[in-house]
């Protein structure tokens, strides 16, 4: 009676369905630019490299164009969208607004046990820029980010980031060959705010940690200039005296 009651408090393991391999498979490629701007896809060409049939491919570029990361163009070729200089800001804006938040609401909430898990992801960071290993750096910065808001209540806030910031993340990982440790370097300001429960200075380091992408955006387009659609924006637009 004992382990059938233990069998219905525990829930059934999930796992990942084809369609979220491949969608993950394609977004990290086009994250890391494996796959640049304007590259075409096909979902025949898809499916027959990674084994499997067209539908979760199909399932999955849909998923990715709503996300910013692919054209899709009916009875055309399907290309890796540009990079759009106002999305970028849009997003950042975004985040800094929600982020500034939730990082206030953390410095009211997490507990000793929070502020722990927080500093190991920072320390599997610092070991991914030891490392010289992009993509891992990549995934636990957004994790660092995920996690505040998840431990400060609330968790949907990422799901809206995550959704506008697509256009964003090319650009914050093209950056990394240049300006991790800054990264780095602002999770700890960040860090050691959460631990004083200082909201205002918190806030502050958020905000200033966001706002660098308006810097970071000149340098990455004049070396990129083919990943990006349009004209640069007016700097009137992007003010950077709050970086």
């Amino acid at each position: 009676m004992a382990e059938s009651t233990l069998l219905k408090l525990l829930e059934p393991v999930q796992r990942p369905s084809v369609t979220d391999t491949v969608f993950e498979e394609l977004h990290r490629q086009i994250l890391a630019l494996d796959l640049p701007p304007g590259t075409k896809m096909s979902e025949v060409d898809v499916a027959k490299g990674m084994g499997v049939s067209r539908q979760p491919v199909r399932d999955a570029f849909y998923r990715l164009s709503t996300l910013g990361f692919l054209t899709i163009r009916p009875q055309r070729a399907t290309v890796i969208s540009a990079i759009s200089e106002a999305a970028v800001m849009q997003a950042r804006f975004i985040r800094s607004a929600i982020e500034a938040e939730t990082v206030r609401m953390a410095c009211e909430r997490l507990r000793d046990d929070d502020l722990t898990a927080l500093d190991d992801v920072l320390e599997q960071q610092r070991l991914a820029a030891d490392a010289r290993d992009p993509v891992a750096f990549h995934a636990l910065d957004d994790l660092f980010h995920r996690e505040i808001c998840e431990r400060s209540g609330h968790g949907f806030a990422w799901d809206i980031i995550r959704e506008n910031k697509a256009h964003m993340d090319r650009v914050r990982f093209l950056s990394l060959s240049f300006a991790s440790k800054d990264a780095y370097g602002d999770h700890l300001k960040v860090m050691a705010a959460l631990r004083d429960r200082d909201a205002l200075r918190a806030m502050a380091a958020m905000h200033a940690h966001l706002s660098r992408i308006k810097v970071q955006i000149r340098r990455i387009r004049a070396e990129h200039e083919a990943f990006f659609e349009g004209d640069p924006a007016p700097e009137t637009l992007w003010p950077v005296t709050d970086i």
